[in-house]
């Protein structure tokens, strides 16, 4: 960290769920809280069915919007039949982010043992913006933020971070 200040980052939240809503998105909860507490700005907040288009649709539109800079999800990341927001994020992204996934197992293995192998986290850009997809429970949100998320899009960050390259990302 260095003691320059920090920029904020712009960053919408997308739930992912067919059986959530606004009062009972723990996991899209537990994201604004962390987002907010590390001073950057909840830029938006919506909550999507598990269904691909309409993931790919919501990421789409965040993309195109220059008051975000980067999504997060959570939810959709699993194995069942009904769990699509890695494919969502794969038909948007430009550039996937492969690390992401690999860090996000080695720090749920910690949490979670061997049940991190069910999740296929996930991370890319698309449009200048970086986009997230974690799981849906709030202790996944939890390690994904706490210990990969935050510090990246933290400006203090050393000896990198994803903020320092943001402007960069359209070139």
């Amino acid at each position: 960290m260095t003691n320059a200040p920090l920029r904020p980052v712009r960053i919408a939240v997308l739930t992912v769920s067919d059986t959530r809503d606004a009062s009972s998105d723990r996991s899209g909860d537990t994201l604004v809280g962390r987002i907010e507490a590390a001073g950057h700005v909840l830029a938006a907040r919506a909550l999507v069915r598990d269904d691909r288009k309409a993931i790919a649709a919501r990421l789409r539109d965040w993309i195109a919007d220059p008051g975000v800079e980067a999504v997060i999800s959570t939810g959709g990341t699993g194995l069942t039949g009904r769990d699509v927001t890695v494919e969502a994020h794969r038909d948007v992204y430009e550039k996937e982010i492969e690390a992401f996934a690999a860090l996000f197992a080695l720090v749920s293995w910690e949490s979670v043992g061997t049940s991190a192998m069910q999740s296929r986290a996930t991370a890319g850009v698309a449009g200048g913006t970086y986009l997230f997809a974690l799981p849906g429970s709030p202790g996944a949100c939890r390690d994904g933020w706490d210990r990969l998320i935050g510090p990246q899009l933290d400006s203090r960050h050393r000896p990198c971070n994803l903020v320092e390259i943001l402007p960069r990302l359209r070139e």
